[in-house]
């Protein structure tokens, strides 16, 4: 299998799963928050849809600088909007994903201020920054849903909501 098929393989598991848990949150109060350090429920959900705009550095440019990074983005305020920010990201980053096998194996540097940070091929740090990224923050969501007495789905297996 081309690298190409497979990380869209991937990426298309991993949005769909996303998105099934995204859907739960319906009228779920997206200011709770677990602890006080922690991010609101809508801020995490809002995070998962811009995590997704890493792949437009990663997939099209060959570095990316920390220190030209922009401010985050607002969290969303509704059930709505951060599907809809989420669906139009997915949909944005699976185009950037049309590149040619030698384009993803191609190498990305991150840097810090003119500094390399690292150096790995493109579809390595695409699945790091993104796809990794997101199975993690999706991860600190299901027990968002538990908290909050919204059944979890199913993400790589049976839940203890959904068999």
């Amino acid at each position: 299998m081309a690298i190409r098929e497979g990380l869209l393989a991937e990426y298309d598991h991993e949005m769909g799963t996303t998105r099934k848990l995204l859907e739960r949150l319906g009228s779920a109060n997206l200011g709770w928050k677990p602890h006080e350090r922690s991010m609101s429920l809508g801020g995490l959900a809002t995070h998962l849809g811009t995590i997704l705009q890493w792949g437009g550095a990663i997939l099209n440019e060959t570095s990316f600088d920390l220190a030209t990074a922009g401010p985050n983005v607002q969290e969303k305020t509704s059930h709505a909007e951060i599907l809809a920010a989420f669906d139009a990201s997915t949909t944005q980053t699976r185009g950037w994903l049309d590149k040619s096998d030698a384009e993803l194996a191609a190498p990305w540097t991150l840097k810090r201020g003119g500094h390399e940070v690292f150096t790995m091929p493109r579809v390595a740090v695409f699945r790091s920054f993104v796809l990794y990224h997101m199975v993690h923050h999706r991860g600190q969501l299901s027990v968002y849903l538990r908290l909050n007495g919204i059944p979890v789905p199913a993400i790589y297996g049976p839940s203890a909501d959904e068999g």
